[in-house]
């Protein structure tokens, strides 16, 4: 099943995406206030029943970031050799892999638009695969690691390129504008290691293929990630892990190729789904 934040009549839900609609549970839960809270109280794997035998409740409604209030947000950066071969600074894999945080409100939900501020228009594309956890834990071994995963995301990491440049160690600024990236459509549950293992991610701007590669070839697994990161903090249900992008970002080309509006982003894996963006200028 896929499990969406969606918004109707100004009121937000959380529930169930088929194929004629959508399905509100929040009646169903009436403890947990969204996707989060459902997830973080362990209640993730009751959503599929309770959904059994109820009909549509909306057919109208628009996608909000899949988690618009999840806490703590960690991206991978430069994780696959072609990403880290494109910056050409003749370094070598590194032996520990880049991270950073993200919040809740850089991000978007499927179908709308990202916002290219005024400030700058090196808007940029990062098709990635996101892990949401649903099993806490400190030191987590790389063999129990997809034990501690609930569910599979899409992410758009957008980014703006000249403001990961404002500092020497630091990317954040670049990484945060509002609605800048999208999270989406929906959480599909993880039951099989072939969903990571043999996923292939791809990102096409206005229908051209811009990324294309598969998770198996990330420098750092998302098996190591999640050891990793337990290692100094205690992963806690609901956490979201961005597990890293391919090559291909619109910074790498020559000229760049940065994201204008009008353009329509599709961020595409197999088995989760595609999110799709468009793009406007922030208005004042």
């Amino acid at each position: 099943m896929k499990y969406a934040t969606f918004s109707a009549d100004g009121d937000t839900f959380f529930g169930v995406i088929t194929d004629s609609g959508a399905i509100a549970l929040n009646e169903a839960f009436p403890d947990y206030a969204s996707l989060y809270e459902v997830i973080a109280a362990g209640a993730f794997d009751q959503l599929s029943g309770a959904a059994e035998g109820k009909p549509v409740t909306h057919k109208g409604f628009k996608y909000e970031m899949v988690m618009p209030d999840a806490r703590r947000i960690l991206c991978v950066g430069v994780n696959f050799p072609d990403r880290n071969a494109e910056y050409k600074d003749g370094s070598e894999q590194p032996k520990h892999m880049s991270l950073f945080p993200r919040f809740a409100s850089g991000f978007t939900g499927h179908d709308c638009p990202l916002i290219r501020p005024p400030e700058n228009h090196t808007l940029d594309y990062e098709g990635e695969v996101a892990v949401v956890i649903g099993k806490g834990g400190r030191r987590i071994s790389q063999q129990g690691a997809y034990d501690h995963i609930a569910a599979l995301t899409l992410c758009n990491e957008g980014t703006i390129r000249d403001w990961v440049r404002h500092a020497k160690f630091n990317v954040t600024q670049g990484k945060n504008w509002d609605n800048s990236g999208a999270m989406g459509p929906w959480l599909v549950p993880f039951t099989d290691t072939a969903q990571l293992d043999d996923a292939r991610i791809q990102t096409h701007v206005n229908g051209e293929l811009r990324q294309n590669d598969t998770l198996n070839r990330m420098m750092f697994p998302i098996r190591r990630e999640i050891e990793y990161i337990s290692t100094f903090m205690t992963l806690q249900p609901g956490d979201i892990i961005v597990t890293g992008t391919p090559t291909g970002a619109g910074a790498r080309f020559d000229p760049p190729k940065y994201l204008v509006p009008g353009d329509v982003v599709e961020v595409s894996v197999e088995g989760i789904g595609t999110l799709r963006n468009t793009v406007e200028d922030e208005q004042p």
